[in-house]
């Protein structure tokens, strides 16, 4: 047991201290300093903003910035659905996969823009390397670095007085990629190769199995079933299975995987190369790449909360920011550690969890990889649950309830436990605005926030932000419920069935990507519902925290006096975490109480 809390406090005390240092060099290109990287890269962004006659120095107002963050992720959108449209007659596609239906080109395209990555499909089996390559991971960076940009523009609004320009996003984008996201994800993505991670551009291979597997003409793998491969028959209990098929070799998908892992965990994105994401060999085969994996989840959104503090030369600000997400996350990880280390409670009942031996894993480890155990599935579970990543290890479909409830509730307050990159810090502050203008009201203080008055304008678009989520989800499960096809999405019936269904719009309305394993989200309706659920709850936090920036900016700095509300001690610390529980209890508890709860209690 001792060793196993090493191993989650380890998890945790690696990433803070990784964290650190990334911080500081991300405050400073985003501010235009020079860092190590300099010398190679500023040829690359001068030429860049050369070749698309982008001003360095423009000062965009925060309505520009919005609509160019808009045009420009419209403009991926509707490339993304042509390219998987069109993906059949074009290059690429070793396998000759055909187009891609309308409706999941479109969820595919909204998942992908709004750094979601939910996915209804296989990838090794739906889209060609031209559309995984091109499309995708060109998406995964670009999705990631606007989050940043949006970020350092709210970063501008505390730090400027009585200007309207909030820098220009392109410029924004342009560092976000060039000094961060590549340099980053180039180095991972040696490591992942060095690790065994697949990265080429051979067609599929298959493989022989070293047992053979007999499947049911309803494509049910029939379990302890007598094979015959030489009578080519199949039967169970001594009854011949009419129809079974004997499986003897197996698909082994290949391409440029490494490239995509990469990003896909260090930009908060999570979609996964094959179907089964991360709990593949050929995208994790090691604890050792596990490890590289469950690191870089955190590691930017952790790290942009030390650029806060740099940035607006209060760094007790920043990890008073900091110090609010991860108390949250080690609650979290806590229970879900507790719950799965202890299984669930009819194995216990029954006597047949036994942890009490060395070499016993104890525990639930019902759809989890035997090479990373419980502890590093759990851990995953809570970092891609946290993070608007969604990149899995495990089934969390095969979670104990309590444990599905944690992660469920980490997406549904609004990603904004370190969240995705960029857009979990600014989501965070917006509920530090509504704490503020709470607790000013609560002691009789004018409410303010890093010398700038809170007034009526940052308060609606904070509440717009801070709500954002919940609508969406809300809205979109109560929808999908009335519908009757989305019954046979499900695999399960009752409470579980429909902790299933809320799991994906919560995971789509929390832009994470991540999903019980049991849901066929792959209909029309689905499709398009949950592709304007990811929309919806991308875009207007956006605009609203581009609005509060800009509102912010045009402000004068207030002196700090001896009745300014500290927003930097404990107290604030306490107050952040309670009125950011208290949004997800009071908008979530009635649907969490008819899904994991009814199933934990019953």
């Amino acid at each position: 047991m001792g060793n196993t809390v090493l191993q989650y406090v380890l998890y945790l005390a690696v990433t803070v201290l990784l964290a650190i240092p990334l911080g500081g060099y991300i405050a400073k290109v985003m501010n235009g300093e020079k860092t190590f990287l300099s010398v190679i890269f500023r040829p690359c962004e001068a030429g860049v903003y050369k070749l698309l006659r982008v001003d360095e120095k423009e000062e965009m107002p925060w309505k520009k910035y919005a609509v160019s963050v808009l045009a420009f992720s419209s403009i991926g959108l509707v490339f993304l659905i042509l390219l998987q449209r069109l993906q059949g007659v074009l290059g690429g596609n070793p396998q000759r996969l055909p187009a891609v239906p309308w409706a999941l080109a479109f969820n595919t395209a909204a998942s992908f823009v709004t750094n979601t990555n939910w996915q209804a499909y296989s990838g090794e089996s739906t889209l060609s390397y031209l559309t995984q390559a091109l499309g995708l991971t060109v998406q995964n960076f670009v999705s990631a670095a606007t989050g940043i940009a949006v970020l350092f523009a709210l970063f501008r609004g505390f730090t400027r007085v009585r200007q309207t320009g909030l820098g220009s996003f392109w410029v924004d984008l342009t560092r976000g990629i060039l000094y961060i996201l590549l340099p980053l994800n180039l180095i991972l993505a040696l490591c992942l190769v060095g690790g065994g991670v697949i990265q080429n551009f051979k067609g599929a291979e298959t493989s022989t199995l070293l047992e053979p597997v007999a499947v049911a003409e309803d494509g049910e793998i029939l379990e302890n079933a007598d094979i015959d491969v030489d009578a080519n028959t199949v039967s169970v209990d001594g009854k011949i299975v009419p129809n079974a098929e004997i499986v003897t070799r197996e698909f082994v998908p290949m391409g440029p995987a490494a490239s995509q892992i990469a990003i896909k965990q260090t930009g908060t994105n999570g979609g996964g190369y094959t179907g089964v994401n991360s709990a593949h060999p050929l995208e994790n085969p090691s604890p050792y790449t596990n490890l590289l994996e469950l690191l870089s989840i955190l590691l930017i959104p952790m790290a942009l909360c030390f650029s806060f503090g740099r940035v607006v030369k209060n760094k007790k600000q920043g990890r008073a920011i900091f110090l609010a997400m991860f108390l949250c996350l080690g609650m979290a990880l806590a229970v879900i550690a507790v719950n799965e280390q202890s299984g669930t409670g009819a194995l216990a009942q029954g006597g047949a969890v036994d942890i009490t031996h060395i070499a016993q894993t104890g525990g639930n480890m019902e759809g989890k990889e035997t090479r990373f155990g419980i502890a590093g599935s759990s851990t995953w579970a809570a970092y891609t649950t946290a993070a608007s990543n969604g990149s899995v290890n495990a089934m969390l479909d095969s979670f104990t309830p309590l444990a599905g409830l944690v992660t469920m509730l980490l997406i549904q307050l609004g990603e904004v436990i370190f969240g995705g990159v960029g857009c979990g810090l600014y989501g965070m502050l917006a509920f530090a605005i509504l704490t503020v203008f709470i607790a000013g009201l609560m002691v009789g203080r004018t409410p303010e926030f890093l010398g700038k008055k809170i007034e009526p304008f940052e308060m609606k678009w904070s509440v717009l932000v801070c709500l954002a989520t919940p609508i969406a989800i809300l809205a979109g499960s109560g929808i999908a419920a009335l519908v009757p096809q989305t019954a046979a999405s499900l695999s399960n019936g009752g409470a579980h069935g429909f902790s299933e269904l809320l799991y994906a719009f919560s995971s789509c309305g929390g832009n994470n990507g991540s999903a019980f394993a049991g849901f066929n989200g792959n209909t029309t309706f689905l499709n398009v519902s949950l592709g304007l659920v990811m929309l919806f709850a991308r875009f207007l936090p956006i605009v609203g925290t581009l609005a509060i920036a800009g509102s912010l900016a045009g402000k004068k700095q207030l002196a700090v006096t001896a009745g300014t509300l500290s927003t930097t001690n404990g107290t604030f610390v306490f107050l952040l975490i309670f009125i950011v529980l208290l949004v997800g209890a009071l908008s979530f508890f009635p649907a969490l109480a008819l899904g994991p709860l009814a199933e934990y209690f019953g």
